[in-house]
């Protein structure tokens, strides 16, 4: 069974498809509108980490509207293992959104008891971007973010072993 998010147009940039294994790992496969795809499988401890992070980007990247975060580089073609150590591509371009930060942001929260506010995130913000190039995320949009993962994440507990999420992920001003 496939849980499917709908597009809003016809093909989307990226469908993404995360299935839950029965020995408590995932897999993460990404394929382009132009057919290729790239994947991996996240067992152990990343097994239970990497969906919900994975989660956290799209409901960042959708929410905020950014371009070029995790989900828009891949579906400009980067590969899942271009993102850490030995970086093939080499580190995030200058222009990437701010979509890593903002998502362990929401990581290093859902590890610890605390909720953070937009004001903590933007401080957060500032001290990685001292030229101010990042929007600055509102209380709003931090709650938008939280209320499309919340709704994420509860589709991903209700998988069984074998079940694949599926969402559409559309870069703002694709064409």
């Amino acid at each position: 069974m496939v849980q499917h998010l709908p597009a809003m147009g016809t093909r989307a940039d990226l469908v993404i498809r995360i299935t839950r294994n029965a020995d408590g790992s995932a897999v993460l496969r990404c394929e382009r509108r132009d057919g290729s795809v790239t994947w991996q499988r996240q067992t152990g401890v990343h097994g239970r980490f990497f969906p919900i992070h994975d989660l956290t980007h799209y409901a960042v990247e959708t929410v905020l509207g950014h371009r070029r975060g995790f989900f828009g580089l891949l579906a400009e073609g980067w590969d899942v293992t271009d993102f850490g150590a030995p970086w093939p591509r080499g580190r995030m371009p200058a222009d990437a959104d701010p979509s890593e930060l903002i998502v362990g942001f929401l990581d290093a929260e859902r590890s610890g008891s605390a909720e953070w506010n937009a004001e903590d995130l933007n401080e957060s913000l500032r001290h990685h971007d001292p030229d101010g190039r990042w929007p600055r995320i509102s209380a709003e949009q931090l709650d938008r973010i939280r209320l499309v993962l919340a709704g994420l994440k509860l589709r991903w507990a209700s998988l069984e072993p074998g079940q694949t999420l599926e969402l559409d992920f559309d870069r703002p001003g694709a064409s």
